[in-house]
């Protein structure tokens, strides 16, 4: 049933594409997943969206990019506790959380293996949100399966433990399926480095790993009455 599902999606988003082209008009995806329908577009949707003060050049979401992974900067492969591979990311608070959101996933909707899981994207590869990549403060998880422009490629069950998974990053990780044009592979930090949100699930998920019975790959019951609510508050905010 899942590959029936995924040649779905694949076949849905090639015939989009090749609408596209047809049309001959270019779509810029901007940093939450809205689009602009000119060639043009935004000034900043092909490069590394911007610049920060008497700084380098920083991603759509505020995060400084960087020139390359493992290079002696921010951005480093970092092991994904249960899986057997790792994932480009930012290091420190950034990687907690991105970890935690491909944990859960692997445990809890589908599991995953080396190369299911893209974290870093060199700059010159990305635009509008996409440039998140290039700050290692944004993964994708299988994005063949759950291409880009194409919508439903979750059942009900799988997209619950999804938003109950935003939950636990309380507002912190942003999902492309909430997007206008949907990403339903990629999820990313959504609040700028000086957000004191970061810190705090950070450091909620670090106490929750080192406590057992609690964090990823403890089985939850994303049909709780609390928790759902709580999905589903953070859902409406998200994409009000």
């Amino acid at each position: 049933m899942a590959a029936t599902r995924r040649h779905f999606l694949r076949s849905a988003v090639t015939t989009a594409v090749a609408v596209g082209a047809v049309s001959g008009t270019a779509v810029t995806a901007s940093a939450n997943g809205t689009e602009s329908g000119t060639a043009a577009g935004s000034a900043a949707s092909g490069t590394a969206s911007g610049t920060a003060a008497g700084s380098g050049p920083v991603s759509a979401n505020g995060w400084p990019i960087a020139a390359a992974p493992d290079d002696g900067g921010s951005v480093w492969t970092r092991p994904v506790p249960g899986t057997g591979f790792g994932v480009e990311v930012a290091i420190g608070d950034v990687e907690t959380i991105l970890v935690h959101v491909v944990r859960r996933f692997h445990y809890e909707i589908e599991a995953l293996r080396d190369g299911d899981v893209t974290g870093y994207r060199a700059p010159a590869t990305t635009k509008g949100y996409e440039t998140n990549h290039a700050s290692g403060t944004a993964v994708d998880i299988r994005p063949d399966c759950y291409p880009a422009g194409v919508k439903g490629g979750f059942f009900a069950p799988q997209a619950a433990v999804i938003r109950d998974i935003l939950a636990d990053c309380e507002g912190v990780v942003k999902w492309g399926g909430d997007f206008t044009t949907p990403d339903e592979s990629h999820f990313q930090i959504d609040v700028p480095p000086t957000s004191p949100a970061v810190k705090r699930v950070a450091d909620k998920l670090r106490a929750w790993n080192a406590s057992p019975g609690e964090g990823a790959g403890v089985a939850r019951d994303t049909l709780d009455g609390d928790r759902r609510s709580a999905a589903r508050a953070l859902q409406r905010r998200q994409t009000a």
